[in-house]
């Protein structure tokens, strides 16, 4: 047997040994589902098929109410960091705690029509004020300005299926979603107030910081500056053509007035976000999988990095905020595949590719993204329902980019006044425990080497405990 070691630099404490015994735990789940598949006889073919006919179609749910409330604690130690900048990861250790809760109620207004609302309380403050990460690694704080936990609305929209023939699927009760049948040939419509990874980027092994991985980059493509305000939510419409193995998504909702901001640019015409999504469902010897290919433009009062570095001369310091022009491009592209091996076992991966070019506004500062990752099931050890997982995702950034942090550039979270560039890797790990129906906690663990793309600094661990619950009120769920 080959010897296991840490391929990191730099001291491997418990967090090392979290990796490398989730490594372990996902190598013996797939050895014993390979035993025991090689020892079983094939499988009876279940019946797969969602659709239903029109005379199997149910009593829908008429409204349901459901509620979660998340806390993560995280804390990081210190690390080697000869030099920092006004937006560097603070080098002595920190502590910080989020909290997030949230109501979410639906209500039927007629057949195919939904009415969603959610009220939400957040609060809490990331390491350093949520800079000196390109890739963050809590999915859970934003970028606000205190860390006093605030009301505000996340959600608010109408969705309506218009239906193509008469074949039905029924869906399960669950938050923001009313238990019933839907139109399996669908054309649907949102239009309000929601975050657009409600419908864009999904995957099934990594796609909710409050159950999953909390990094950013892991939770969503890290490479796609989805249009949303500090909070990641924000206005627009979104429109699907769903079929039985296929999806077409497009959506167009409100930049932020500056990067990052609370407030929204009014000047809709000219300055919004505008995404399109091809969704391709498969089955590989009955596991389902999807790949879904992902391209955006954005266009807000941004500047551009080269633009900068021009104005800036040979010898100053270089300022993207004092090149922001009304209705600048920003575009990419990213791709991102999942695929079950087994009921318990499960693979992914994304791909992501802005151009490089326009300064990050909305989400964060990564111009390209690899990451892959494989999620396990507990069944194997008599715990159906809990979940280990690792993944590895490395971000990096444009020449021009990169450039212009070199020479004292600031981002608007990334900034060490000058820059050894180099690949920022986080490789996390988690494991999620089902203390008792509607609780689960999580501990978790990631290891990011050359934190803001910088070699000179780093690398840092960070060691995450998380608190979930949730529960439903769903006075008439469909059959």
């Amino acid at each position: 047997m080959p010897t296991i070691r840490c391929p990191y630099r730099g001291p491997c404490p418990a967090a090392c040994a979290l990796h490398i015994a989730c490594y372990a735990v996902l190598l013996m789940s797939i050895s014993l589902t390979a035993s025991a598949q090689e020892q079983s006889q094939p499988p009876q073919t279940p019946p797969q098929e969602e659709s239903k006919p029109p005379d199997a179609s149910v009593e829908p749910e008429r409204w349901n109410l459901f509620y979660q409330a998340t806390s993560i604690g995280d804390e990081h130690g210190t690390f080697h960091a000869p030099y920092g900048g006004p937006l560097s990861l603070a080098d002595y250790p920190e502590h910080d705690v989020s909290l997030t809760s949230t109501l979410f109620f639906s209500v039927r207004l007629e057949q195919n029509t939904v009415f969603v609302f959610n009220p939400e309380i957040a609060g809490g403050k990331g390491f350093s004020g949520v800079d000196g990460i390109a890739n963050p690694p809590n999915g859970e704080i934003p970028r606000v300005a205190s860390a006093t936990p605030k009301p505000y609305i996340a959600r608010l929209f109408i969705q309506h299926d218009f239906g193509f023939g008469s074949e039905r699927e029924h869906v399960e009760s669950d938050a923001n979603q009313l238990g019933g049948d839907r139109p399996l040939t669908r054309y649907s419509i949102y239009a309000g107030r929601f975050t657009v990874t409600d419908y864009f980027d999904n995957n099934a092994y990594t796609h909710d910081p409050r159950t999953q991985f909390m990094a950013w980059g892991v939770m969503y493509n890290g490479a796609w500056d989805y249009p949303a305000d500090t909070r990641g939510y924000t206005w627009g419409i979104v429109q699907e053509f769903h079929t039985p193995k296929w999806a077409f998504r497009y959506g167009i909702a409100a930049d932020p007035r500056i990067a990052n901001g609370p407030q929204f640019d009014r000047m809709l015409f000219r300055d919004h976000g505008q995404t399109a999504e091809i969704e391709r469902r498969y089955s590989i010897r009955k596991h389902p999988g999807a790949v879904r290919l992902l391209g955006y433009a954005n266009r807000a009062d941004a500047g551009t990095y080269a633009e900068a570095l021009r104005l800036a001369g040979p010898t100053g310091t270089p300022d993207v905020v004092a090149t922001r022009r009304p209705g600048t491009l920003k575009y990419g592209t990213g791709a991102n595949l999942e695929q079950e091996i087994t009921p318990d076992i499960g693979i992914f991966a994304r791909l992501g590719w802005s151009d490089g070019k326009t300064e990050s506004f909305a989400f964060t500062a990564i111009d390209r993204l690899a990451s892959t990752g494989v999620s396990v099931k507990g069944t194997r050890w008599r715990r159906k329902d809990d979940v280990v997982g690792t993944s590895l995702t490395a971000g990096g950034i444009s020449g021009v980019h990169a450039s212009y942090l070199a020479r004292g550039g600031l981002d608007f979270l990334i900034g060490d006044g000058r820059l050894n560039y180099a690949p920022e890797y986080v490789w996390e790990s988690y494991y999620s425990a089902r203390l008792f129906p509607g609780f689960y906690a999580s501990f978790d663990a990631q290891h990011d080497a050359n934190p803001a793309y910088n070699d000179d600094r780093g690398p840092v661990w960070i060691y995450s405990i998380r608190l979930h619950m949730e529960y439903g009120l769903k006075p008439r769920q469909a059959k």
